[in-house]
C-alpha cells in the first residue's frame, strides 16, 4: 500500500471521529431544544426550597483575588440564614491569611488555617465541618454571579440529582492568551450541558459544583486523584450511579492563565489527569450500566486526543520527507531558488478529506455560535480569530506532553 494511501486513510478516521462528535451534538442539542428553552424561561423563579447551603473556599496565595470570591459570594441573592461559607487557608505562604482576617467576625463565614497539603485537603477539612442541605466549592480566583446560586438549587428541586455543575466563563480578559480562553469556554458551557442530557459528564469542576451532603456520606470526600480530583470525584458518582446535572445559567467567573506557559502547564494537569483517571476507571469503559459515559463521553475524548496528535505526526512526516528530499536535491544538484509554495507541507488531503475539512470547521463555527448565545456572551467576536489561528496550533503541545506523562508514570505540578 503507498504511503499516500495509509495517510489518507488515518485522515478519513480523524476527520470521521471529529464530525461524527459534532454532527452528534448538534443533533442532541436540537433533540433537547425544547427541554432547553423550559429550563430558561424559568430560569429567574425563585427555588421552592432555599435549601441550606455551604460553600467552601480553599485558598493557597490567593492574596490578590481572595477577598473579591468572597465578597462576591456575599452579594449573592440567596438569604442569608441558608448561606455559609467557609474559608480554608491551606499553608499559604503570602498574606493569604491576613486578607481573610477581615471576615472572621462575619456571621455567615468561618476561617481557618492548615498546613499546606494540596486542595483536595482543604475541601475535606470544610466538608467535615459542614452539616447543611448541599456543599460546594470556589476556587479563590473566581467570581459569581449574583444569581449563581438560587439558579443551581433549582436543579436540586429534583430528588434523583446529587450534583450540579455551573457555566464557567473568563474573568476580564485583557491579552491575546486570555482571549483564546474567552472564546473557548462557552463552547465548553454548550457541551457540558448537552453532556448533562446523556446523563455524561465526567467533571463536576472547582469553581461551584455543588452536591447532597449525603454524597459524601456515600461515597466518601475528595482524592489527590493526580491533581485532579473535581473528574474523579465525577468518575466516582458515576459508578455509583449517582447522578450530575448542569445549571447552564449559573454563571461563574474565573481567572484564567495570562500567559503561554501557565495556560500550558494549566492543560497538561487537566489533560494529564484525564488520562490517569480514565486509567483508574478503565472499569467504566464500554459497560452497559454507565451509558453514554462509557460508550461516548471517554471513548470519544481519547479518540479526539489521538487524532489530534495523529494528524500533527503525518504533518511533521510530511515536513520531514520534504526537508530530506530538499537536502537530497542540494546533495546531487545544488542550491536552486524556487519561490513555489507547495501546499503539500501542511495538507495531507485529497479533494474528499479537504470537503470534510472545510464541513467540520464549519460546523464548529456554529457550535461556537451556539455556545456563546447559551452562555449569554455576544454572539459574534472578532476575538474568535485569535481562537481559530493560534488554538489549534497550541493545543497539540500540552495534549503531546500529557500523554508523555502519563506513558512515562510522570506527575504533574498544581502550579
Amino acid at each position: 500500500m503507498e504511503p499516500l494511501t495509509i495517510q489518507s486513510t488515518l485522515i478519513y478516521i480523524s476527520l470521521f471521529i471529529a464530525t461524527y462528535f459534532e454532527v452528534f451534538l448538534m443533533i442532541t442539542l436540537f433533540e433537547h431544544s425544547t427541554k432547553l428553552r423550559k429550563e430558561n424561561a424559568v430560569m429567574n423563579d425563585d427555588p421552592i426550597n432555599y435549601l441550606s447551603t455551604t460553600i467552601i473556599v480553599p485558598c493557597f496565595n490567593e492574596q490578590k483575588t481572595v477577598e473579591g470570591t468572597v465578597n462576591s459570594l456575599l452579594a449573592m441573592n440567596y438569604p442569608s440564614e441558608k448561606l455559609h461559607i467557609t474559608i480554608v487557608d491551606d499553608g499559604s505562604t503570602d498574606n493569604t491569611w491576613q486578607y481573610i482576617q477581615k471576615f472572621r467576625n462575619h456571621p455567615q463565614i468561618k476561617i481557618f488555617k492548615k498546613k499546606n497539603g494540596g486542595k483536595y485537603t482543604a475541601l475535606n477539612y470544610g466538608i467535615k465541618r459542614a452539616n447543611t442541605d448541599i456543599i460546594g466549592c470556589l476556587d479563590a480566583d473566581s467570581y459569581v454571579d449574583a444569581n449563581a446560586l438560587r439558579r443551581i438549587v433549582r436543579y436540586f428541586e429534583n430528588p434523583t440529582i446529587m450534583a450540579v455543575t455551573p457555566a464557567i466563563k473568563i474573568y476580564k480578559p485583557k491579552n491575546i492568551i486570555q482571549y483564546i480562553q474567552y472564546i473557548e469556554y462557552p463552547l465548553s458551557v454548550m457541551v457540558k450541558k448537552i453532556l448533562s442530557y446523556l446523563n455524561a459528564l465526567y467533571v463536576t469542576p472547582g469553581p461551584f459544583t455543588f452536591f447532597r451532603r449525603s454524597v459524601f456520606q456515600k461515597i466518601g470526600s475528595f482524592r489527590h486523584a493526580h491533581n485532579t480530583e473535581d473528574m474523579e470525584m465525577a468518575m466516582r458518582m458515576h459508578v455509583n450511579h449517582l447522578k450530575i446535572d448542569n445549571c447552564h445559567k449559573s454563571f461563574v467567573y474565573t481567572v484564567c492563565p495570562n500567559t503561554l506557559k501557565t495556560l500550558y502547564k494549566q492543560r497538561v494537569r487537566w489533560t494529564h489527569g484525564f488520562l490517569e483517571n480514565v486509567i483508574d476507571y478503565k472499569k467504566v469503559l464500554f459497560k452497559k450500566e454507565y451509558g453514554n459515559l462509557a460508550f461516548l463521553t471517554l471513548p470519544f475524548t481519547l479518540a479526539s486526543l489521538g487524532s489530534v496528535l495523529l494528524i500533527v505526526a503525518l504533518i511533521g512526516w510530511n515536513v520531514w520527507n520534504k526537508i530530506h528530499q530538499f537536502i537530497s536535491r542540494f546533495m546531487t544538484v545544488g542550491l536552486h531558488f524556487h519561490f513555489h509554495f507547495d501546499a503539500s507541507l501542511i495538507y495531507i488531503s485529497t479533494k474528499t478529506n479537504l470537503f470534510i475539512s472545510i464541513m467540520l470547521f464549519s460546523m464548529t463555527i456554529v457550535l461556537l455560535l451556539i455556545g456563546r448565545k447559551i452562555a449569554e456572551e455576544k454572539i459574534i467576536s472578532k476575538r474568535m480569530l485569535y481562537f481559530f489561528v493560534i488554538y489549534p496550533f497550541i493545543a497539540p503541545f500540552w495534549i503531546g506532553r500529557s500523554v508523555i506523562n502519563t506513558a512515562f508514570r510522570k506527575k504533574t505540578s498544581w502550579r
